[in-house]
């Protein structure tokens, strides 16, 4: 038998056990190393609701003690290692829901800034529809914060009042 005969038939054997190539190996590395750096950008609190191992956890605390970028970056591989034993799709769900939750919050405050910008720049016609959305809101306050702002515009001065008015439309989003 032939050394190349052997490899063929030694491959096959490999394939059918579920045998990883090489390549195959070091992706999968790569995935459970920027799964753990992404651990390591969460906050304190939100580590606390994932299911982390403790020896999991100390590795993320230890790199946040780290300063070197050297240092950091083989720790990162130190916590991709630890993370072979984890249950990385409980991981990554928790950690999608902690970024959808951001993506949320990012969402509405886009949403109260072009209300602020729309109610400064349009005045009454967009005032008359945010007041339909929102019958709770204080016309007369909305109404004065709006003037205030709409002078500073003209005078050049800095914003407070606009940015009372964007602190008084998060305060009725409830956000």
């Amino acid at each position: 038998m032939s050394n190349n005969e052997d490899f063929a038939t030694h491959s096959a054997h490999d394939d059918e056990e579920g045998w990883a190539s090489k390549t195959e190996a070091k992706r999968h590395m790569h995935a459970l190393q920027h799964l753990g750096k992404r651990l390591t950008q969460l906050n304190k609190d939100q580590l606390d609701k994932l299911d982390l191992s403790d020896r999991l956890r100390s590795a993320i605390d230890e790199f946040h003690r780290i300063k070197s970028h050297g240092a950091q970056k083989r720790h990162l591989q130190f916590i991709g290692k630890i993370m072979r034993t984890e249950n990385t799709e409980d991981i990554e769900n928790g950690i999608g829901l902690f970024e959808a939750g951001h993506q949320a919050h990012t969402q509405v405050f886009h949403k109260l800034e072009r209300w602020r910008d729309r109610l400064i720049s349009e005045g009454n016609s967009a005032l008359q529809e945010y007041i339909s959305e929102h019958p709770n809101a204080d016309v007369q306050h909305i109404r004065q914060l709006i003037r205030n702002a709409q002078k500073e515009q003209k005078l050049e001065k800095p914003p407070a009042s606009a940015r009372k008015l964007f602190k008084y439309l998060r305060e009725i989003a409830d956000v």
